[in-house]
């Protein structure tokens, strides 16, 4: 069986406790450097995902009949590795165990809830920021290519007023949230997740 289990924002207390038992059960850790890294105590077999991960979802269904564990970010259907595992193995030999996400923890931290926001991501993509800044809350999920800085000259760019929210390198000891007007969001920051309120 292949469990896709969610690590949470990154720190191992957001980990569930489902998935600590799972990750301490299994013959074989799947997952991206970091994640293995924040699994230090394991003894069996550890496996590096890399940018293949069409190399990754052919090795896993040849291993299906193994006790594997796919380490994923955040919550695995939430932007993450779970929808590309999920439509290349066979769903019998899988089972998906979420995650706290990185967007849950921030909301959690600034006490705005999320009842109705649009969520988003800039992973590999252009996003449509015509239709992305129609509404009042967004949380996105940036990438190198399209973070804060190109967010907020997207807000600018449309003579909009909007409140950032950036939540960087959260749950890890260097964390930091900024809550920042466009034309003050700086050009690189760490690791990120970024809100977008239009607080009318």
């Amino acid at each position: 069986m292949i469990h896709i289990v969610g690590m949470g924002p990154g720190d191992l207390d957001y980990i569930t406790p489902l998935a600590l038992r799972l990750i301490a059960q299994a013959d074989v850790l799947v997952g991206w450097p970091r994640h293995l890294a924040s699994c230090a105590d394991f003894q069996g077999e550890k496996r590096s995902i890399g940018t293949d991960l069409a190399k990754a979802a052919a090795w896993l269904q040849c291993n299906a009949d193994r006790n594997i564990v796919v380490l994923a970010s955040g919550d695995p259907m939430l932007f993450g590795i779970g929808k590309r595992l999920s439509q290349d193995l066979e769903p019998t030999k899988i089972r998906i165990v979420p995650g706290i996400s990185s967007i849950q923890y921030l909301f959690s931290q600034i006490a705005i809830d999320m009842n109705d926001i649009y969520i988003t991501s800039s992973h590999g993509k252009k996003p449509d920021f015509n239709f992305i800044l129609q509404h009042d809350k967004v949380a996105m999920v940036t990438d190198l290519h399209i973070g804060p800085y190109q967010i907020a000259q997207e807000i600018l760019l449309r003579g909009q007023k909007r409140t950032l929210v950036i939540g960087e390198n959260l749950t890890y000891p260097d964390e930091c949230i900024h809550i920042l007007p466009p034309e003050k969001v700086q050009q690189a920051y760490a690791m990120n997740v970024v809100v977008i309120l239009n607080e009318r």
